[in-house]
């Protein structure tokens, strides 16, 4: 009861799944790059060797002190105990992997250190260990950034009109069929987006990230396309003469579960990333870089966070700043927040649920009913 007898009325209580449904504004910003980037402390550009190879050092210990705890307790174990402790290990060494991936993407961006050369070296190593051709993908995850949000330029997750999906959706669009899309996307998507450039942008002639010659590429990036697949062969060299030394069970336990679960993992942060039903999508009559930019989301992993170095909750600012180290991007996304406003998207619903909620709200991109502009919602109706 307050002055004159009037009872304030009780807060409005938010719905966190409301609010991150909420369309994120597509309209030209009322800021600048240069002013997001002032509003970030200086230091946060500056790349340190010794500090990038700590991570480098820290996750490869781990994977190390892992494959020893696996070799000395782990494969002694009689079944089925070993049919258990196997599927775990796999997870667990396949997460800190993910975190060696990450780092290597940060070569590929020129955030490791201030050294081309360096960076292209240690990408390249890191990245082959894990059957990454690292050029390929380098090349065309760099024009994935300079074309994010854009309907007919954007490198992967390019999402389809409605005109354009297959007529097999409808017998999908349903619990099992998500499922089943989910499935065969965590675990296929990754070696079918490098070989046959599956959900990737559209290009005359056969597009595949180990041709040298194909579409995806120009001429001078020819000859490192070859020191790519060059990389990944040497490493398949080297699993098949361990499958020949230790038996071909040996290698999946101790590296093919591992890499599965690398590979479902940049499949699943990279569609998170790019795909929720508050981001717009342009064509090339709206899209502008700093728009197509903003139309990503940050996500939470929980604890997974740290053990990937943050790619999954500080996104928004990786794609503004992709040169900014990792160690860094936390404290750039807390300054930017402010100057975003609505612009800046997060959505901290929990991974496994988003995944599923997407896969039924995102089907298609289309118009709004009546609007001739061109930015693009997604859409599920069928």
């Amino acid at each position: 009861m307050g002055a004159g007898g009037r009872m304030s009325a009780p807060p409005t209580r938010k719905n966190p799944e409301t609010d991150n449904l909420k369309r994120v504004p597509y309209s030209k910003p009322p800021f600048t790059v240069g002013q997001i980037k002032k509003a970030i402390p200086p230091h946060c550009f500056q790349r340190s060797v010794i500090h990038s190879f700590s991570y480098v050092f820290y996750d490869l210990t781990i994977a190390f002190l892992l494959y020893y705890i696996a070799s000395n307790y782990i494969q002694p174990l009689s079944q089925p105990f070993s049919f258990l402790a196997w599927p775990v290990y796999g997870f667990v060494q396949g997460c800190v992997l993910t975190g060696v991936w990450v780092i290597a993407h940060e070569c590929g961006h020129h955030a490791f250190s201030d050294y081309q050369w360096l960076d292209d070296t240690v990408g390249l190593i890191l990245h082959s260990a894990l059957l990454v051709p690292y050029f390929s993908w380098k090349y065309s995850h760099r024009r994935h950034h300079s074309n994010t949000g854009s309907i007919e330029r954007d490198e992967v997750f390019v999402p389809k009109q409605k005109s354009a999906i297959g007529w097999y959706s409808k017998y999908l669009n349903n619990p099992p069929g998500r499922f089943l899309t989910l499935t065969i996307q965590l675990t296929l998507g990754w070696p079918l987006y490098l070989a046959f450039n599956v959900s990737g942008r559209h290009y005359e002639g056969f597009a595949c990230h180990y041709h040298p010659y194909g579409p995806i590429f120009s001429d001078r990036e020819r000859l490192q396309i070859f020191l790519s697949d060059a990389g990944v062969l040497a490493v398949v060299y080297g699993l098949y003469r361990l499958a020949v030394a230790k038996g071909l069970a040996w290698v999946v336990c101790y590296y093919g579960g591992p890499l599965m679960v690398v590979n479902g993992f940049l499949v699943l942060i990279t569609y998170l990333q790019h795909t929720h039903p508050s981001l717009p999508h342009y064509d090339s009559s709206e899209w502008d870089w700093l728009r197509g930019a903003l139309a990503t989301v940050d996500r939470d992993y929980g604890i997974l966070n740290k053990v990937f170095h943050n790619i999954t909750d500080t996104h928004v600012a990786h794609h503004l700043f992709s040169t900014m180290p990792h160690y860094h991007a936390m404290e750039a996304t807390k300054a930017i927040k402010p100057i975003l406003g609505d612009y800046y998207q997060i959505d901290r619903t929990p991974v496994f649920k988003a995944m599923f909620r997407e896969a039924k709200e995102c089907i298609y991109i289309e118009r709004d009913e009546g609007d001739k502009k061109g930015v693009f919602w997604y859409n599920n109706k069928l």
